[in-house]
């Protein structure tokens, strides 16, 4: 079930093959070990609109958010996040602002209908 949404900003689309960062970063989930590979969904969200501290809209930024279902272990979630960074920073060490955020979703509160 794990999501990950990579947000980017559009000046980012200029430097970098985000369509290949994409399946980069799908990768490292799908080889972590930690998910049935058929429950990983990865996207990026374009941001028109930004602001980054006084800069304004004047720095580029990549965050990523993964989203899991509880029951990871603190290690495993930290290799995770370092894989995927690790990924980012190969293929866009340019842009001014990389992050990653793992979050643990509550499994008693999740629900999924697959047709």
């Amino acid at each position: 079930m794990p999501n990950l949404v990579m947000e980017y900003s559009n000046s980012v689309d200029e430097r970098v093959n985000i369509q290949g960062l994409l399946e980069d970063l799908h990768n490292v989930a799908l080889s972590c070990g930690l998910f049935d590979i058929d429950s990983v969904k990865s996207r990026s969200l374009r941001c028109h609109n930004w602001l980054i501290g006084d800069s304004g809209d004047s720095q580029d930024f990549i965050h990523l958010s993964f989203e899991l279902l509880d029951g990871r272990t603190a290690e495993q979630k930290r290799d995770l996040s370092r894989q995927l960074m690790a990924v980012l920073q190969e293929q866009a060490s340019h842009v001014h602002s990389l992050t990653v955020n793992i979050r643990d979703m509550d499994k008693d509160c999740f629900q999924k209908v697959i047709n």
